[in-house]
């Protein structure tokens, strides 16, 4: 099932007034605004073309009754949802591909490893896994309430919204959804208006390979994302910006309904004395120019010891000419930033320090070259916020040391990356900063790993997901004491005399 809204839906009044800061950065979702590119010729249908099935509240109901029926819990059919998720992947890849390049200018290698692939093998996994996740799990029993049996059940939340962001935006929908369904939830979906091509695939598939009445996708902007957030739903998924992750918790606690937010930041980037400087700047290079830089844990900046600083620098500025030649612009590894009005908030961070590589930018094709910045201020508007585009600056610092305080001073990141081979200072830096993740000598690698878990801490985000832990996040971990009949020890009821009492201590 897929849904267009009609346009006479008004944003509540915590959206009326809502405008993007011409300086922050970070991913927009269904709030995001700006100009977006239209669908290839002969690809996805665009929004606006789309059947308008009906209104927002009724499509709620409709979900919801699709859960009380119950066919939701069953393992079959959480299985036969998982398997078709993979199947999208696999046997939609040239859709999903072709849309990816649209919205983001992805290469095919990137869309495959990053976001199809990903998403199939996630599914593939949950697929293989749920039956066990599902199974309830025993704990032991406490003296005092012998004879009996404690088990944690677990059980589905009910109806869930997923909003997705536009930088990943078939994966950060989809694997989001592989955890609700494997969880036995109904799902509404709603992906970013941003990447409108992605959004039609999604609207166009999801329906055909999973349960119409249980999976919904809405499609469209501000009003339908707002009239999403009036409804009342068992658990709210948001991957986005910090300023809109405020508002979808606001909405989320007039129903006390709870979330997870899987925001952003300026996720840091270390280099001490140590370092193997060439593999370091490969590293970074590659995690942080991936997707023209558009991703919540591509590294934001570097804090680099000043002793190793300039050799640093001359191996990063290789690094980039190596992996996109001496135009970039003519890569076809190299994406595009999502729509003008990016470009336009990105451009100016390009005058905040000395351009040791590319600097280069073309408004009509939506590029921004892979840049290095050197002799770069503290207080420098590219330092302000979570810069989401192609531009790393680089910062000398004294120590590491002063890196752990630089990092500490500002808000904590969803990552953090050290390059170094001192166990010691790797071991001070894990320890004495907060981050929602990290990775010792690479960047971003440590999303590919689906145990462990991916999310923020502080303003970078609450919750954590992939693999068990999506499951997890989606169901209810319900409490069972059984206790047989057979035995009913008196001890436990007035009236309590002293040798009752005097046992019952013992007991507790």
């Amino acid at each position: 099932m897929r849904l267009n809204l009609p346009g006479f839906w008004r944003p509540c009044g915590f959206f009326e007034d809502w405008r993007p800061r011409a300086s922050a950065g970070g991913r927009g979702s269904a709030f995001s605004s700006g100009s977006r590119p239209s669908p290839r010729p002969g690809g996805p249908m665009s929004t606006a073309s789309r059947p308008t099935p009906g209104p927002v509240p009724a499509l709620v109901a409709r979900i919801r009754a699709r859960f009380d029926e119950g066919h939701t819990r069953s393992a079959a059919w959480r299985v036969r949802q998982l398997e078709g998720l993979a199947r999208m992947c696999r046997e939609r890849e040239a859709e999903i591909e072709a849309a990816l390049r649209t919205d983001l200018g992805k290469c095919h290698l990137e869309a495959f490893s990053t976001e199809i692939n990903y998403s199939a093998a996630e599914a593939e996994l949950a697929a293989k896994k749920v039956r066990g996740w599902m199974k309830p799990d025993r704990v032991s029993t406490t003296l005092v309430a012998q004879p009996g049996t404690s088990r944690i059940y677990k059980d589905p939340l009910g109806v869930v919204l997923i909003i997705a962001p536009w930088n990943y935006p078939f994966q950060l929908a989809v694997a989001p959804l592989i955890g609700a369904l494997a969880a036995g939830n109904c799902a509404v979906v709603k992906p970013s208006e941003v990447a409108p091509a992605t959004s039609a695939v999604l609207a166009e598939w999801l329906p055909q390979y999973v349960d119409p009445e249980a999976v919904v996708v809405v499609e469209g902007g501000v009003p339908e994302t707002t009239a999403l957030l009036e409804q009342r739903f068992d658990h709210i998924f948001y991957t986005g910006n910090g300023h809109v992750g405020r508002i979808v918790m606001a909405a989320a606690a007039k129903h006390l309904t709870p979330v997870t937010l899987e925001l952003g930041g300026k996720s840091p980037t270390v280099v001490d004395t140590s370092a193997d400087l060439a593999v370091a700047a490969k590293r970074i290079a590659w995690g942080k120019f991936t997707n023209a830089g558009q991703t919540c844990v591509a590294p934001d900046y570097v804090l680099v010891e000043r002793a190793v600083h300039d050799a640093f620098v001359a191996e990063l500025v290789a690094a980039v000419k190596a992996f996109y030649g001496a135009d970039p612009q003519a890569s076809g590894d190299f994406g595009r930033i999502i729509n003008p009005r990016h470009f336009d908030r990105l451009k100016p961070l390009l005058d905040s320090g000395t351009v040791a590589v590319g600097g280069q930018h073309d408004r009509d094709d939506r590029f921004i070259a892979p840049t290095v910045l050197t002799d770069v201020a503290p207080e420098s508007p590219v330092m302000a916020d979570e810069i989401f585009g192609p531009i790393l600056p680089v910062i000398a610092v004294d120590s590491v040391d002063a890196a752990i305080a630089f990092i500490n001073a500002r808000p904590k990141p969803l990552a953090l990356y050290m390059f170094s081979s001192d166990k010691a200072k790797q071991e001070a830096v894990l320890a004495r900063t907060s981050s929602g993740g990290a990775v010792i000598n690479h960047c971003v690698m440590h999303l590919a790993v689906h145990g462990l878990p991916f999310g923020g801490v502080g303003e970078s985000g609450m919750g954590g997901y992939h693999g068990k832990h999506s499951f997890d996040v989606f169901t209810h971990h319900k409490s069972v004491l059984k206790k047989p009949t057979a035995i009913d020890p008196a001890i436990m009821y007035p009236p309590y005399d002293d040798a009752k009492v005097k046992w019952l201590k013992r007991l507790l």
